[in-house]
């Protein structure tokens, strides 16, 4: 292991001697770039010298670091949408130059568009990932016309979902629980509201979205498929400013200013649903009760404390609430806090120390009141069950030169499962049982060295060790080997203290990323990574539930890996103004959970013994063509893909598919500003029916029908395509002072489509002794939606 590592690091420390030896009439030039209007710091802003390949981009904090040889040199700042400053620099020493950025009066803008060359994908190492403008998903239509981060990412190449209100989504043929979602760094675990509906990100709070699909840097961890990677806005240390907007379904509000102009600001965004409150006059009965609302606040504050240190701190806060009347209900709800602070050695050495909580838990409550009225005992039952993370993540960036750059840091995670506990109630008599707690503990240490050779030429490469322990203190169980696909039995028990070591994993995780243009507009992009993950979300559904159990590997659960390999193509058209790209990629994943048949997941000691280590594999090409620029803007995206996995004792032991895999999947998304003030946008997209396992015969027992598949295998049949056609137009008003409202009108299902969530069989009502397929579709409808948005 120690050989191996030092391998890879060789090269690395063998361009550190090489920058040591020649850098004497080299100086840095190095600071921060920010937006002139509200002081937000700019993520991925070119800076280059003009006319040349040498350049850079800044990172997640607007921050960034150009080497060049000492002399003058035209320096060059750029990013779609602002304006471009160019600049003559004499360097005869380090320098500290921070920039503001002004917003472009027009997207159409020569300058504008001359600027953005460097930081045009055509021109990056990355593969792989899409960087979403928040600007950009203001304008889409979407659901009741509120802008949702989930439902615009899955118009990207590579994502799907099993449906409509599916509370997760799927990356390049894995798993929902196989994405990490990051909110400045903490990890959320149930990322929507409303049962998949809305997303839990306020897009008043956001400022940068990333989707990382293969090709990962060697400093994320932890999940297999992919990471959401979601920043929050700092908040404007210039003005007070207030956003807010009033729909049919929730109304939201932020507010944001500088504690200190320049120095230091705030921003607090919080939303919250009245359907209940809309429906109320209209329930009546057992119903008049119904629950059925969602809120969450986002806050953040920053602090800088002099010109080589910051200070951030934030946090979220989200519930939903679904019950019918006093009989049943559920709530669940997030819980994230980040402490970041950056610290800047020199012109040359970034450190960033982020420190997080996230805390998810749920609960589900049954009383049955009736038979209370009716003299009997009250009947009542309650589940509760929660994760809590604790983190820190040191991270430093090394610029050595124009062409070379170091990325490496450690991270800590400790996590504690509270699996569930069921308190059951019966007049006065009551009963609880308490699933075992668990613990483990995630440590890793990564290193990568990103080189740029030429303008032709580049590789990021590193590695990733990754170390994880399952800790007691609690009860272990241990299992023998049963025929595959029967439920294992059990054979022994050990008792462990607190933070005794129960099992060891360890793992090293290769990472390699490549670019070789074939000219200015043209090149090709190849990737390998490595990727593990040692906590698994249980559920025997296609779409995860906000109810569904998280547990950690254990000694009977094994982490699950990945290996990804990407080969990709970018070509930039030369006005900058199209974009094409496309990718094949080729995935395959060991030690994924599945379950025999019949599995208990609910508040069962024993889950393991329910529980097969299964393997599988996916692959497919991604294609993608955006316009960015212009009064018509928007892209293209069609993924071909397959899903599959093979699992012993199921389906035979042959290869079946995943029950999210979908062979075609195309959306079409497009925006056309009429004016300054009209603006329309449609979405359409078309997906290949999900697999789906039906029964092909039947046995007769006591004149009951018992559906049966005689086959034995899972997911041989496919629902129906699914297809829909949304649309939006928004109306901005005339501005009063400093206050400027919009209307924003839209249509979900312009054409009332049916989509099939699932299919089930049950008798006919005329005819018993027939049976008829039922297509369950959560909206049938077309949903019309009007939102009004403010700031001022």
């Amino acid at each position: 292991m120690k050989t191996r590592l030092t391998m890879l690091l060789f090269p690395v420390l063998l361009l550190l001697q090489v920058h040591y030896a020649t850098a004497q009439q080299r100086y840095t030039i190095s600071g921060y770039v920010k937006d002139q209007q509200n002081g937000e710091s700019l993520i991925g802003i070119s800076v280059s010298k003009a006319g040349t390949g040498l350049g850079t981009v800044t990172n997640e904090f607007g921050f960034y670091s150009l080497t060049l040889p000492a002399g003058e040199h035209e320096v060059q700042f750029s990013y779609v949408g602002y304006t471009s400053i160019k600049m003559n620099v004499s360097l005869k020493g380090n320098k500290t130059l921070d920039i503001k950025l002004e917003k472009s009066s027009s997207q159409l803008s020569t300058i504008t568009v001359k600027g953005t060359k460097q930081e045009k994908a055509v021109n990056t190492l990355n593969t792989s990932i899409n960087r979403l403008d928040i600007a950009q998903l203001k304008k889409m239509p979407t659901f009741m016309g509120e802008v949702d981060v989930l439902r615009s990412i899955q118009t990207l190449p590579g994502v799907n979902t099993v449906g409509e209100g599916a509370s997760g989504f799927n990356v390049r043929g894995g798993a929902a629980d196989e994405n990490l979602i990051l909110l400045d760094d903490a990890p959320v675990y149930n990322s929507t509201h409303m049962l998949g509906f809305f997303s839990v990100f306020n897009p008043d709070a956001v400022k940068s979205i990333n989707l990382i699909k293969g090709g990962f840097p060697a400093e994320y961890g932890g999940r297999t498929s992919s990471v959401l990677d979601i920043r929050m806005k700092d908040g404007n240390n210039q003005n007070m400013t207030v956003n807010g907007g009033i729909g049919n379904i929730f109304s939201r509000l932020s507010i944001e200013g500088p504690l200190q102009k320049d120095q230091s600001s705030f921003i607090i965004a919080a939303r919250r649903s009245y359907i209940d409150i809309l429906m109320k006059p209209f329930l009546k009965g057992d119903m008049k009760d119904t629950k059925l609302n969602f809120y969450d606040v986002t806050a953040k504050v920053n602090f800088k404390l002099n010109k080589n240190n910051t200070l951030f701190a934030s946090g979220y806060l989200g519930r939903d609430v679904f019950g019918f009347g006093t009989q049943v209900n559920m709530n669940w709800g997030n819980k994230t806090a980040t402490v970041r602070w950056n610290h800047v050695f020199s012109n040359r050495l970034f450190l960033n120390v982020t420190t997080f909580y996230s805390n998810y838990d749920y609960s589900l409550d049954f009383n049955n009141e009736s038979q209370k009225e009716a003299g009997e005992d009250n009947q009542r039952y309650k589940w509760t069950s929660n994760i809590i993370n604790y983190g820190v993540k040191p991270a430093l960036t090394y610029y050595i030169n124009a062409h070379n750059s170091v990325h490496f840091g450690v991270q800590g995670l400790y996590y504690t499962f509270k699996p569930g506990t069921g308190t059951g109630e019966e007049g006065e008599t009551s009963s609880v049982k308490e699933l075992t707690q668990q613990h483990g503990l995630e440590a890793a240490a990564y290193i990568d060295h990103e080189w740029k050779p030429s303008s032709r030429f580049g590789v990021q490469y590193g590695v990733r060790f990754s170390a994880y322990q399952y800790l007691g203190k609690g009860t272990v169980y241990y299992y023998n080997d049963t025929t595959p696909g029967i439920r294992k039995t059990l054979i022994g028990t050990k008792q462990y203290g607190a933070n005794e070591l129960i099992k060891a994993y360890n793992y090293l995780e290769p990472r390699i990323t490549a670019r070789y243009a074939l000219s200015d507009n043209h090149a090709l992009k190849a990737s390998y990574s490595r990727t593990t993950q040692y906590m698994h979300q249980l559920s025997n559904t296609a779409s995860p539930t906000p109810l569904d159990i998280w547990t950690p590997s254990t000694n009977n659960v094994q982490p699950q890996v990945a290996d990804q390999y990407t080969l990709g193509y970018v070509y930039d058209a030369p006005s900058n103004v199209y974009e094409i790209s496309a990718e094949v990629f080729y995935k395959n994943m060991e030690h994924q959970l599945d379950y025999i048949d019949n599995a208990n997941l609910q508040l069962n000691q024993l889950i393991e013994a329910d529980l097969l280590p299964s393997h599988s594999r996916s692959y497919g090409l991604e294609l993608m063509a955006k316009k960015e620029i212009g009064a018509s803007t928007g892209w293209i995206s069609y993924t071909l893909s397959r899903s599959e996995r093979q699992t012993n004792g199921i389906s035979k032991n042959e290869w079946f598919l995943n029950r999210y895999d979908r062979t075609h999947n195309l959306n079409i998304v497009f925006t056309h500003d009429f004016t300054k003030r009209s603006t329309f946008s449609a979405n359409w997209v078309y997906a290949s029916g999900t697999p789906g396992t039906f029964a092909d015969s039947r046995l007769e027992f006591q004149d009951w029908d018992i559906p049966y598949n005689s086959t034995g295998k899972r997911n041989t049949y496919r629902l129906p395509a699914f297809h829909r056609l949304d649309i939006s137009y928004t109306l901005k008003g005339k501005q009063l002072r400093r206050w400027k409202g919009e209307w924003v009108f839209s249509l979900y299902n312009v054409y009332a489509r049916r989509n099939a969530y699932a299919i089930y069989f049950q008798q006919n009502k005329d005819d018993q002794s027939k049976k008829e397929a039922v297509r369950l579709s959560i909206i049938g409808s077309i949903i019309p939606g009007i939102t009004y948005n403010f700031k001022f």
